[in-house]
């Protein structure tokens, strides 16, 4: 049968808890007293499976145990307790009769950390018990100190790994449309009155063409900053159909340019979101169809309910299809995008569409069949009846 010694303390939950192992009734009555007293929240039992069996329901900060005991020894019992992982840090101290080397050395050697000889002296048990309970919450101290490092050191890597993406991002994709900027002006500047008018103005639409183009990198390089530095993100309910119809005006010129085909489900599931990103993945995904799609471009946009409790939207083109070997590279990591650089261009929107999902708790993913076309997704969870927060830091 167990014996159970505990504080009557009603605040003992906030101490720190010593479990006392020993055959002996008297020594777990005094010990018990003497450790409660001091202010220390006791458990106490009487042989060591029920020693394991409480170590195990509930770790305590420090395990005093007894050597000699019916069927299982202390020894035994710490040995086991130092396979579990859930008991192997616990600090124990034997307090044992058996005082010679031999017995000193075989529990040392099973994982104690302290040897008491019987008969003990109380002054000197308080002490051992302060000191190892302390080199606990020193050695706790230093697992969080060292977790947190680790944790502030991989975040500095990425950041360092991705302030170099950032900035190989700037000088690749910006010396295209800077180089187009400067010729043409520099071909204009110098003899633009040596033109036809129709060849002046075929090179202003080329410097107008690169400086969007620079433009809409640098719109792009903010959008993915502000991913990053935006730790609180206030989920609402989005009025996606407002939200496409937006997009399809900020698109408009792209769509007649191209005279794409655009077809958009009429009615929309209503997910939690944020509006202002979840606009800039439509952008992508769209001008993406528009830009890569069929010659016409014909895009279809709608969403799907999943069981999950998520709605996938997608958006579907007519294009030749992308070769299954590149389907994984596309949402690459922003990191990564110097390694990755496909001919295709998607990279940098992509990354920035995978890096929203992640911070909208949703996912990404693309399916295409060479020959028939390509079609793009993301998920978000449903809305709940009122506006949800996340804070993502």
């Amino acid at each position: 049968m167990q014996n159970h010694f505990a504080s009557e303390d009603p605040k003992s939950e906030n101490l720190e808890d010593i479990l006392i192992v020993d055959d002996v009734l008297e020594n777990l009555r005094l010990l018990s007293q003497m450790l409660t007293e001091h202010g220390y929240r006791v458990r106490a039992v009487r042989n060591g499976r029920h020693a394991l069996m409480a170590a195990q329901a509930a770790p305590p900060d420090l395990i005093l145990l007894d050597v000699v005991m019916p069927e299982m020894d202390g020894y035994e019992v710490c040995r086991r307790l130092k396979e579990d992982e859930r008991t192997r840090d616990i600090p124990i101290l034997f307090i044992s009769a058996l005082g010679d080397v031999e017995n000193k050395l075989k529990a040392f050697s099973s994982g104690g950390v302290d040897y008491v000889t019987k008969p003990f002296q109380a002054p000197e048990v308080l002490a051992r018990v302060r000191t190892h309970l302390t080199l606990r919450r020193l050695n706790r101290d230093l697992q969080t100190a060292n977790a947190e490092l680790a944790r502030q050191a991989d975040e500095l890597r990425e950041q360092n790994a991705e302030l170099d993406a950032f900035a190989h991002t700037v000088a690749h994709d910006l010396k295209g449309p800077l180089g187009m900027l400067f010729g043409y002006a520099t071909l204009l500047a110098e003899g633009w009155r040596a033109f036809p008018p129709e060849d002046v103005t075929q090179y202003l639409k080329f410097v107008e063409a690169g400086a969007k183009k620079g433009c809409d990198i640098v719109e792009a390089l903010l959008l993915l900053a502000s991913t990053r530095r935006q730790t609180f993100i206030h989920l609402q309910p989005l009025d996606m159909a407002q939200i496409v119809k937006e997009v399809q005006e900020r698109l408009r010129g792209m769509i007649q340019d191209r005279q794409a085909e655009v077809l958009v489900q009429e009615h929309w599931p209503v997910v939690a979101g944020y509006a202002a990103w979840v606009e800039e993945v439509w952008v992508n995904y769209i001008s993406n169809a528009i830009k890569y799609g069929g010659v016409p471009p014909r895009v279809e946009i709608g969403a799907t309910e999943q069981s999950d409790g998520y709605v996938r939207f997608w958006v579907r083109d007519n294009g030749p299809g992308i070769p299954e070997e590149k389907l994984p590279r596309l949402f690459v990591e922003f990191d990564r995008l110097d390694e990755v650089r496909l001919k295709e261009g998607y990279g940098l929107g992509l990354s920035i569409v995978k890096r929203i999902l992640d911070r909208l708790d949703g996912q990404v993913g693309v399916e295409s069949t060479m020959g028939e076309g390509s079609t793009f997704w993301f998920t978000l969870p449903l809305a709940e009846q009122q506006s949800t927060s996340s804070d993502t830091g």
